[in-house]
């Protein structure tokens, strides 16, 4: 899913793995229940047809298989598609100077004083040692922090929908391509000033210690699990309207990058291969959606 909690998640799940951070104990396990539609959509041109699906970026092993749509979609698609492929781990390597701060500089030179005391407590609750994150940077810091929650939750990065799909597709030999890429989302990290990268850190550090993070990541996967996009639109809004910063980093990094991603998929309609396409929930939800976007330019669209 690609709400603000979303978009911290992947990148701080895949940074998480290579600082070999504590795993929290996982909720008890729940499987998908069976509903009418599933989060997946079929696109259709006068000559192809694309499949989209929205994601979560963090799991439990019951899920899988997935939905029955959605398993014979992956089955009649040549290509996955994916914003990022977090299986690169060359890419990763390459995004920590995007991440990170050069010494001597770090973490506390960039926020309050009071946020990081908060955020000091906020560690120990996760188990979080100081020394692994004193050089990041305030947003990838706090993602670390909201990873955690989905943890805490009994969300897991090693059962994403997204790395399930591109392990799945390099098992079956299918090609893996990228909507996106990590330098493309790297530049909207970096893009973020210093005062917007406090106002995240505050509002987010908010968010968990009230309580907030919680309630969204449990209703985000409800409604995604019941396939319904207008109930992940508006979680999505109660969050923005109760954390500082959450409605223009949402406008930054969802809504703003719709018109580059509609005419990938329009690329991909126009060739002869069946293109499966995943994206973060909260891209295929709401008029400026790319369900909405891709029907407004006259193709068929329909939710399986």
């Amino acid at each position: 899913m690609k709400t603000l909690l979303a978009v911290l998640l992947r990148v701080a799940a895949a940074l998480a793995a290579s600082l070999a951070l504590p795993a929290l104990a996982q909720a008890p396990s729940a499987t998908l229940p069976a509903v009418g539609k599933t989060y997946l959509w079929e696109v259709k041109s006068l000559t192809n047809r694309v499949y989209l699906y929205g994601t979560v970026h963090a799991g439990k092993a019951s899920w899988y298989p997935l939905p029955g749509p959605v398993e014979d979609a992956i089955a009649d698609s040549k290509v996955v598609v994916v914003e990022a492929d977090i299986t690169d781990m060359v890419a990763m390597d390459n995004s920590a100077a995007s991440m990170t701060y050069t010494p001597p500089d770090s973490l506390e030179k960039h926020v309050k004083p009071e946020d990081f005391a908060r955020f000091r407590k906020l560690l120990a609750k996760y188990s979080i040692p100081e020394a692994s994150i004193v050089h990041m940077k305030p947003f990838m810091a706090v993602s670390l922090l909201v990873f955690q929650e989905w943890g805490r939750l009994g969300y897991q990065p090693a059962y994403g929908i997204d790395l399930h799909l591109i392990k799945k597709a390099k098992a079956a030999k299918k090609p893996v391509a990228e909507i996106e890429g990590m330098a493309v989302q790297l530049m909207l990290m970096d893009s973020l000033t210093e005062e917007e990268n406090r106002t995240l850190f505050g509002g987010t550090l908010n968010a968990l210690e009230s309580g907030l993070s919680a309630e969204q990541i449990t209703g985000i996967v409800n409604a995604w699990q019941a396939g319904d996009p207008d109930l992940v639109l508006e979680i999505a809004r109660k969050y923005n309207t109760d954390v500082a910063g959450a409605k223009e980093f949402e406008e930054k990094f969802i809504w703003s990058r719709h018109e580059d991603m509609v005419k990938k998929i329009e690329g991909y309609l126009a060739t002869r291969d069946r293109h499966f396409v995943a994206v973060g929930a909260l891209h295929l939800a709401g008029s400026r959606g790319l369900v909405e976007m891709l029907r407004k330019r006259g193709y068929l669209v329909k939710q399986l």
